[in-house]
């Protein structure tokens, strides 16, 4: 430790994002990023606001981007917040929602930044075991807490939740705030905003970086009702009133727009998910059922930790998570068909061997 950090840094494991290499050029299908580029439109609206303005602040309410996403859903602003990129909204919900007197909730196996964010916070956490098959058990999702975390769909995953299972885990949990985490929603699951209305303890966050391509802009956003996104504002508001620049706001609002790309895109994704599923499963490769941009992978006969090192040998990154229960499976993201047929080739002679 050094002598200058605070005592809560030495005790910090932060989280460990997915390799990025410089020194070779690698198929990535580790860090779950689109493989189709953002919306032309998005591409040009920050060609137009490359200009003079850059030396003016931007709006730090977001105003123009929270009224598109308002308008899309039939809300208003006042039940839009916007931040810099998912991670900082769900830093900020654990710092407005999940008091430290009972352990905030989420799953064993679920994104790996949530206990991250309760270290750093000093917020209790309890993970809540996930079935045999990995999936949630709403029901084991109450008692005494701060709070809780459901991921729609669950990574590394895939698994999705239908609301019905939301909206128990909701009613369950009357004075605790619920945070849906819908990162990959648009891949296959049924968003929950539409509970928004009926739920004063629902706060649903997603992003712009997976299914609208932008992950390089830093941007997501979050649902709710006023009261709750008052609360994120004070948090934002007390720590950087500016978090959103203003090339990133221009290029939000034209891909939103954008429906025709968003659909286009994303559908290409999940075509090429249920191919390479389906082709995995002939090679006799465990696949689990997936509702996003990725897989969730094993073999019987081969380790994950040596697939992964094949793979990455003959230039191919996928992601290994080295920890209990799931030590054995990959999470593989999806690429372009050509990526997709290029990792087929090379599982199939892995598992042939």
């Amino acid at each position: 430790m050094s002598k200058y950090w605070s005592p809560i840094v030495d005790k910090l494991v932060p989280y460990t994002p997915g390799e990025q290499p410089k020194d070779r050029v690698f198929i990535k299908l580790n860090t779950n990023e689109n493989p189709y580029g953002p919306s032309p439109r998005a591409l040009d609206a920050i060609h137009a606001a490359a200009n003079d303005d850059l030396r003016l602040y931007p709006d730090p309410a977001a105003i123009d981007l929270r009224r598109a996403i308002a308008d899309t859903h039939d809300l208003t602003i006042d039940n839009i917040f916007v931040g810099n990129g998912s991670d900082e909204i769900l830093a900020h919900a654990f710092n407005a929602f999940f008091n430290r007197d009972t352990p905030v909730l989420f799953a064993d196996i679920t994104y790996s930044f949530y206990p991250t964010y309760c270290q750093l916070y000093g917020i209790q956490f309890r993970e809540v075991p996930l079935n045999a098959n990995f999936e949630y058990e709403p029901a084991d999702f109450q008692g005494p807490c701060a709070g809780i975390v459901l991921t729609n769909p669950n990574a590394p995953t895939g698994a999705k939740l239908n609301l019905q299972c939301i909206e128990q885990v909701l009613s369950n949990n009357p004075d605790n705030v619920v945070v849906v985490d819908e990162a990959y929603v648009d891949f296959g699951a049924e968003s929950a905003v539409d509970l928004v209305p009926h739920y004063e303890n629902l706060v649903i966050v997603q992003t712009f970086s997976k299914s609208r391509s932008l992950a390089g802009l830093r941007l997501g956003f979050a649902i709710a009702q006023p009261h709750l996104i008052e609360a994120l504002f004070r948090v934002k508001d007390s720590f950087n009133s500016y978090p959103i620049g203003r090339l990133t706001l221009e290029a939000a609002v034209a891909s939103w727009k954008d429906r025709a790309w968003f659909e286009e895109t994303r559908s290409r994704v999940i075509a090429d998910r249920e191919r390479t599923a389906g082709v995995l499963r002939q090679q006799g490769f465990r696949v689990l059922p997936s509702a996003a941009n990725f897989l969730f992978v094993s073999h019987d006969q081969v380790t994950a930790e040596d697939l992964s090192n094949t793979l990455r040998a003959s230039g191919i990154l996928v992601r290994h998570f080295n920890r209990p229960r799931i030590d054995n499976w990959l999470r593989i993201s999806i690429g372009t068909s050509a990526e997709c047929d290029a990792l087929l080739s090379e599982t199939n002679k892995i598992s042939n061997i």
